[in-house]
């Protein structure tokens, strides 16, 4: 009997450090991939993609050119800054990333994320948009 408030405290300390965990590893996930997209490394870029759009895109390098012909501000994005983030349930979480292309122009990023199976957060969508003030 003495033990559950002292399991229900260790519970209740525990849950704020799970809830933690996510956000850090989606940030992690998300700046993997910009490292890999500036360095050229397709296979690594695909590496962090979920199984989604690995089905649009069935290789790295059909996957690198779609994101270089649409997503040119994101394949050489520097400076990232992370906005605002929101958990979706259990598996989906939506992180905004404020970014500097090549040219110095401010973009933000809508990324989605979802966890697979494994425990680890692939990207499943990018959604870009000039930065507020800035003129293409």
């Amino acid at each position: 009997m003495r033990w559950i408030p002292v399991l229900l405290a260790a519970a209740l300390w525990a849950a704020p450090l799970a809830a933690k965990a996510d956000p850090l590893a989606v940030r992690e996930t998300i700046l993997a991939q910009m490292q890999a997209l500036r360095d050229g490394d397709a296979a690594a870029a695909y590496a962090y993609a979920a199984p989604s759009i690995k089905r649009l895109f069935p290789t790295p390098e059909r996957f690198i050119q779609m994101v270089r012909r649409g997503y040119r501000p994101v394949s050489d994005a520097h400076s990232p800054v992370f906005l605002r983030a929101e958990l979706v349930g259990q598996d989906r979480f939506a992180q905004e990333v404020g970014i500097t292309d090549g040219d110095g122009r401010s973009w933000t990023v809508l990324y989605t994320l979802a966890k697979q199976d494994d425990g680890v957060w692939r990207i499943t969508g990018c959604y870009l948009r000039k930065a507020k003030g800035q003129n293409i």
